[in-house]
């Protein structure tokens, strides 16, 4: 590992507050994350100063795993956020998402560094070995903490054809699938961004 600060992808939010305001789940994709990503305002920053400084967001990449059993059961992907190199202020809250902060290294060679981060990131947090169909779901903003003032995040979900995840990494602790309704009713253990999903993608 290099001493070279991380760079990552942000954006400055008055590009977002020029398009509207997003507030806890955003499902209007086409609004929102078409004219960010086409951006010429998109740019990579310090994180150390990235994570301090509300007047950018930070896009971050969050994939719901979702598996439905022989019984017509929804599960999600759920692990529990370890304390390691990871979002420290976020530790031990339980989690249905997976990704992270999209590099400069990602934009390398003229590749697309959202698409490429997104996939970096979870090949280096889960071992996906089942095929999948993917759809975006909408933007998360919660500027209710300190965390949620910097990140914006996008919600994508993987509906997997077989269960066969594994996480790769100490952080991700006691990784595995949990039924949705398990979820909601351990609603209270979850981060503030898988609350906001499941209230919206599983009513």
């Amino acid at each position: 590992m290099s001493g070279k600060e991380e760079h990552i992808l942000v954006i400055p939010a008055s590009v977002i507050d020029s398009i509207g305001t997003i507030a806890g789940f955003e499902p209007d994709l086409d609004r929102f994350l078409k004219p960010i990503l086409a951006s010429d305002q998109l740019t990579f920053h310090p994180r150390s100063t990235m994570e301090t400084d509300p007047s950018f967001k930070q896009l971050i990449p969050y994939v719901l795993l979702q598996w439905t059993d022989a019984d017509g059961v929804v599960h999600l992907f759920t692990y529990t956020r370890g304390g390691g190199s990871g979002e420290k202020r976020l530790h031990a809250k339980r989690s249905v998402g997976i990704g992270g902060h999209i590099s400069e290294e990602d934009a390398a060679g003229g590749a697309d560094p959202y698409t490429t981060g997104m996939h970096r990131e979870l090949a280096e947090e889960i071992q996906l070995e089942s095929g999948y169909d993917e759809t975006q779901e909408g933007l998360i903003y919660d500027p209710s903490n300190d965390v949620g003032k910097v990140h914006v995040g996008v919600v994508h979900r993987f509906v997997l054809k077989t269960p066969d995840v594994k996480s790769n990494e100490a952080d991700l602790a006691d990784g595995g699938f949990v039924s949705v309704e398990t979820l909601k009713s351990e609603r209270d253990g979850l981060e503030t961004w898988s609350q906001l999903a499941i209230d919206a993608l599983y009513r």
